[in-house]
């Protein structure tokens, strides 16, 4: 997922480290939500050798390399041996430098629509994470080079991305709609609840980003945007 300006829409691809990001609310929720063992490695002085395999991977990635483990030991000096100690398999590192990608993404996506509120903010934010994660060179390097893993890893419960992502939508949902978005449902009844609502809109955005994977049609955030606007119930934006 890629580090951004602008979608997860204007972005600076740095592969460099996210400890700027840190202190910002829609930054932690993910991994709070749902940790792994390499995701607490990496924490701030917990593990050096982790954190320097983990950063030549992220390298490694925003270059648009395919990251293995093999090539990856040798460029850090060790045997793989080492590096699967370090950090686990390729499947958990892959996690861990995608959602590392992603953060500083919705950051900025977050930052970009600051001057907007409610359900407003939460569409423009969410179609600006789409955007950049169409636009990303290198992520979509991925999405083509190992297609079958890229869904994998990023929209199903086998991998943390989907759980950190559905828990970062919930967040953005209690934090600018409340607990109840829409209020009382016609019949009287409580209406939809954050949860169920975040996993509409996580699946709309997986819908769109990986369209070119998922049905063969050509991901559009313009797309997206509308669908998110349709379902937060956002007036249309004038032409």
């Amino acid at each position: 997922m890629p580090d951004s300006a602008t979608s997860t829409p204007t972005a600076s691809h740095d592969a460099g480290r996210d400890d700027e990001h840190d202190d910002a609310p829609i930054a932690t929720v993910g991994l709070e939500a749902a940790p792994t063992p390499l995701s607490l490695r990496l924490a701030p002085g917990a593990h050096a050798d982790a954190r320097r395999a983990f950063d030549l991977a992220r390298e490694t990635f925003v270059a648009g390399r395919r990251l293995d483990m093999g090539p990856l030991a040798a460029s850090l000096g060790v045997d793989r041996t080492s590096v699967f100690r370090w950090v686990g398999n390729r499947d958990a590192l892959l996690t861990e430098v995608l959602w590392s990608l992603a953060v500083p993404t919705l950051v900025q996506a977050d930052r970009a629509t600051a001057s907007r509120t409610g359900a407003e903010r939460v569409a423009d934010l969410l179609t600006r994470f789409a955007g950049d994660l169409i636009t990303a060179p290198y992520f979509r390097d991925f999405l083509t080079r190992e297609p079958a893993r890229a869904l994998r890893l990023l929209t199903t419960k086998a991998s943390p991305i989907q759980h950190r992502f559905l828990a970062t939508c919930e967040w953005l949902v209690r934090t600018h709609l409340g607990d109840t978005p829409f209020g009382a449902d016609d019949d009287g009844g409580s209406g939809i609840d954050p949860a169920s609502l975040a996993y509409l809109l996580v699946r709309i955005s997986e819908s769109f980003t990986y369209a070119d994977l998922i049905t063969g049609e050509t991901p559009e955030a313009d797309r997206a945007a509308v669908a998110f606007r349709h379902l937060l119930r956002v007036p249309s934006s004038p032409a």
